[in-house]
């Protein structure tokens, strides 16, 4: 327990870095809108479903899908006080703190023009773009989802078949993760095995959004290293298994627990190959 709480402070002090100033987009408020998110997420356990909300946060120009787990992680970390070490080395104290966990802690920027994914890797905040969805095959199939009149749509997207069904009458080409470009926002998608599922359960109404902006936090996003899909998986993986290193090349002197970090990484490692990512292959 001494060492969990240890290793939270010392990767705590990674995220004042990133996430200490709540900056905002200035971007006007569209729409925003709560998914709940259905997932089998490991292969071990094939009865079990991993839930988690997310916001999708529409604005002029950008769509931004985040866990909202995630979000509320990112204002724990803000408020947590800042402590000074008698080295002069400045560390967040997280003492009797319970930090929202998430599975997933991207965030993912839809425009226009591509589908921009980002996330922490060690140290630094990486990103790569990928091209928009077009290939959506339409279909004449209507369905009524929790009011909302549907038409249905189908693609194949990294190895997996979706259904999605959109509404015409909300007049927004988004939806989550990094599904769009629909004549009407995603209602509901589904793959084929029924292994992932995102449900629109909640919206802010029209008269709510009225003078509010995007409250992403701008550090989720901006000063991102700008790299390839391929390379972002590799500096992961790279990241993942050299925990102490990253640790160590910030400044971190590790006193206690090197043995743990090694075995929760061969852990880690070992039940990787159990994981049933949401996307199987790269295209």
């Amino acid at each position: 327990m001494h060492y969990d709480k240890k290793l939270l402070q010392i990767l705590t002090l990674f995220f004042s870095v990133l996430f200490f100033s709540q900056l905002h987009k200035k971007d006007t408020l569209r729409g925003e809108f709560i998914y709940s998110l259905k997932a089998k997420l490991n292969t071990l356990t094939p009865d079990y479903k991993h839930e988690e909300f997310f916001s999708l946060q529409i604005g002029d120009k950008h769509a931004f899908f985040a866990s909202i787990q995630s979000l509320k992680r990112d204002s724990v970390f803000q408020a947590l006080p800042i402590k000074t070490l008698e080295n002069g080395a400045k560390l967040l104290s997280s003492k009797g703190v319970s930090v929202p966990k998430t599975k997933f802690s991207f965030t993912i920027i839809q425009s226009n023009e591509n589908i921009q994914y980002f996330n922490l890797v060690g140290m630094s905040i990486l990103t790569y773009k990928e091209p928009l969805i077009k290939n959506w095959k339409l279909s004449n199939d209507t369905k009524m989802i929790n009011t909302i009149n549907c038409k249905k749509a189908e693609i194949t997207f990294k190895g997996r078949n979706w259904i999605a069904w959109y509404s015409p009458e909300i007049p927004l080409p988004y939806g989550p993760y990094k599904f769009s470009g629909l004549p009407g926002l995603i209602i509901k998608i589904t793959d084929d095995k029924k292994e992932y599922d995102f449900e629109l359960v909640k919206s802010v109404s029209n008269s709510a959004l009225k003078g509010r902006l995007i409250n992403i936090n701008e550090n989720r996003y901006n000063n991102a290293f700008e790299t390839t899909r391929p390379k972002f998986e590799k500096a992961l993986k790279d990241a993942n298994s050299n925990l102490i290193g990253v640790l160590q090349s910030s400044e971190t002197t590790i006193i206690q627990g090197k043995e743990m970090i090694r075995q929760r990484q061969k852990e880690r490692e070992e039940n990787k190959k159990y994981e049933n990512p949401i996307e199987l292959k790269e295209d």
